[in-house]
């Protein structure tokens, strides 16, 4: 069974969202949690699918872990496990950070070979180098890899060869309990590190530089329970501003912090909408007047153009006036949404990393197919802005990372369902 979100678009939206926390903040911390000898609490927790896949992997590895309200409640295992159990880990590119957990607790780890969305080479041999020279050894066995470490992990002075988001934080969580001093040169800034090491630090850690190119920590014996509650979710706020753009409106978002959009906002800006910080923690996105193409955009790391707002971006500006280019430096088939662009009347080229969009497009309704998370989303935003009744199969990729997108956006004005597909 898969599942179709229905959209009849062209209709502005207006109203308010209050941000979840961040996936991208939420599934490194679920793992890190491991690494607690008590009680945990993480709060505001959106129910996602990747959630319920790294729970599952949670209670197979031996910790209780129970929802109440929002919030999730972690208690450490009696006796932790060491294989991750294949139908949740295969997945989701997270199943990644239980590395180094597993590893403090049970001196092994056993796991297949990280899954998630096709976005093109993924590989972890930052993760695996810098864990083998804190003492791990690594072995592959078709695609399982098993990870042994028989003594405590060692603190290391480190270069990572790119500033990896998933490698900075499997390193961070392996040096809060290494022996020793560790520093990470060349670590990547998202405020998704900067929030795992936030987290850390409540339960003990000694992490300083977080949110820099140069992270030292100081390994800890031991480390406590804590209660955290995560970052706003940047990337729900870049698709319900990217959905204002395309479709006009008003919109203002809740529980942000100090700015959930970053460079997003400046992007939506050249397109002609108007952003503005109207109270504490909330922002306003607006679009009165015409759309028009912002020319090149390129993502990059932190604090570059997230490659993840690009595919909802796009979506936005689909239908803008003028030219928009957005060249993905990160993955290489971030733009696999835009034969579904063009199904929809949008005017695209598509080459290796590269969608050049024209306008203005007279979008229509259409049949479109997600083929990940990101794209998917930057389907629907699309679809909203589009005349007519739209249909994007494969919406269970968009429950990877929006819990109800089709309720928020019905909550701002707009006509979209959900409905399960046999």
């Amino acid at each position: 069974m898969g599942e179709i979100l229905r959209v009849r678009g062209g209709r502005p939206l207006e109203g308010t969202v209050r941000l979840p926390s961040a996936k991208n903040s939420v599934l490194p911390i679920l793992a890190a949690a491991m690494l607690a000898d008590g009680p945990v609490v993480v709060r505001n927790v959106p129910d996602l699918a990747d959630v319920r896949a790294s729970v599952a992997i949670l209670r197979a590895l031996g910790l209780t872990v129970r929802r109440r309200g929002p919030d999730l409640h972690l208690l450490p295992a009696a006796v932790p496990g060491w294989q991750l159990p294949e139908a949740p880990a295969r997945t989701m590119r997270s199943s990644v950070f239980y590395l180094a957990p597993v590893l403090h607790r049970a001196h092994r780890v056993r796991m297949p070979l990280p899954g998630g969305c096709k976005l093109g080479p993924r590989p972890i041999d930052i993760h695996l180098d810098g864990l083998c020279r804190m003492g791990a050894r690594a072995a592959c066995e078709g695609d399982w890899l098993e990870l042994r470490a028989p003594g405590r992990l060692r603190g290391i002075d480190y270069t990572l060869r790119l500033p990896s988001v998933g490698a900075t934080e499997t390193l961070v969580m392996a040096a809060a309990l290494a022996q020793g001093d560790t520093v990470l040169r060349n670590a990547a800034r998202e405020p998704e590190i900067q929030d795992l090491a936030e987290f850390l630090n409540r339960c003990g850690a000694r992490i300083e530089g977080a949110g820099s190119p140069v992270i030292r920590v100081q390994g800890k014996a031991a480390l406590h329970g804590a209660r955290h509650q995560p970052i706003p979710d940047r990337i729900v706020a870049a698709t319900v501003a990217a959905a204002v753009a395309g479709c006009g409106g008003s919109v203002t978002l809740l529980g942000t912090g100090q700015d959930p959009l970053g460079p997003v906002a400046g992007v939506l800006e050249r397109a002609g909408c108007h952003t503005d910080h109207p109270a504490a923690e909330s922002w306003r996105v607006q679009r009165q007047g015409s759309l028009r193409g912002v020319g090149l955009v390129r993502t990059g790391v932190w604090p570059g153009f997230s490659t993840d707002a690009a595919p909802v971006v796009a979506g936005g500006l689909l239908a803008a006036q003028g030219d928009t280019v957005l060249e993905d430096t990160v993955f290489e088939d971030r733009f696999a949404c835009a034969e579904g662009f063009a199904l929809l009347g949008g005017q695209v080229c598509r080459r290796g990393r590269v969608l050049a969009m024209h306008g203005p497009a007279r979008l229509h309704g259409a049949r479109v197919r997600a083929a990940d998370l990101r794209g998917g989303a930057g389907l629907v935003v699309a679809a909203l802005s589009a005349g007519g009744e739209s249909v994007v199969e494969g919406a269970e990729y968009v429950r990877r990372g929006y819990a109800d997108l089709a309720g928020l956006f019905r909550d701002l004005g707009g006509v979209i369902q959900s409905e399960t597909q046999r």
